[in-house]
């Protein structure tokens, strides 16, 4: 794909968000280019979670701005709205649905051309093409993680958020999870992952960052990070999370 190498597809500019006297997010600054793979590290209660909603659009900021594509959110919601998929520990999934009729409701909502072989196109890719008429209440924690990714795909957007993606899985389906996230970066589609885990978020990317209590402390690009001493890092950095009960769901 030919890209200019800095061409910015998100842009986040003092961000705040405040639940009565709890605040979530303080000023978040952060850019992410096209193609890149950004991973925000952060203890719970540091507000990742709320970072990613209100990119989501599924929260409104208390302050701040931030453009995805030169979009707004306020004048360009729905065009937004295309341009990202959202993969979270919850999969958004219909559990009396079959496999197949879940992507099938997303992508009517979408209305997505030719939708027959884009499901099962993607059915294919997430290694679940022979369950595809099979209720998702049968499937395994891990099927249904990969079967939402399906769903964050169904049009096809640039710009992928992932919500702690690996909660529940055992080592099995966080392998399989991981080599899809690996199959979507070499895609160059721009990524945001949000977790705790280290190995899992340093594998990945190009970029990392750590959120502490509402706060981007510390960003930088993963080649100029001493991946030996930066476990130690975080957990200074972590260890400061304030004790004041912070929002994070």
């Amino acid at each position: 794909m030919n890209r200019p190498p800095d061409e910015i597809i998100l842009r986040v500019e003092g961000l705040t968000k405040a639940f009565g006297e709890i605040k979530a997010l303080q000023g978040i600054d952060l850019t992410l280019r096209r193609g890149e793979f950004l991973t925000i590290f952060g203890p719970n209660g540091a507000g990742k979670t709320t970072l990613i909603k209100i990119l989501s659009s599924l929260v409104k900021p208390t302050a701040g701005r931030f453009t995805i594509n030169q979009y707004t959110a306020r004048e360009h919601g729905e065009a937004m709205r295309r341009l990202i998929g959202v993969i979270s520990h919850r999969t958004f999934l219909y559990p009396q649905l079959t496999a197949y009729e879940n992507l099938a409701f997303y992508g009517e909502m979408y209305e997505i051309s030719a939708l027959d072989s884009r499901i099962m196109q993607l059915l294919g890719m997430v290694g679940l093409k022979h369950r595809a008429h099979d209720p998702v209440r049968t499937f395994s924690r891990g099927m249904q993680q990969r079967l939402s990714i399906a769903r964050a795909l169904i049009h096809d957007p640039p710009l992928l958020f992932l919500d702690e993606p690996y909660t529940g899985l055992d080592p099995h389906a966080s392998e399989l999870l991981r080599d899809l996230l690996l199959r979507l970066h070499d895609q160059e589609r721009s990524i945001i992952l949000t977790t705790h885990n280290l190995s899992r978020g340093l594998e990945m990317c190009d970029r990392v960052a750590i959120q502490v209590a509402g706060r981007i402390v510390f960003s930088a690009p993963k080649s100029e990070i001493d991946l030996e001493t930066f476990p130690q890092l975080y957990f200074h950095y972590a260890s400061q999370q304030s004790d004041e009960v912070r929002s994070d769901a």
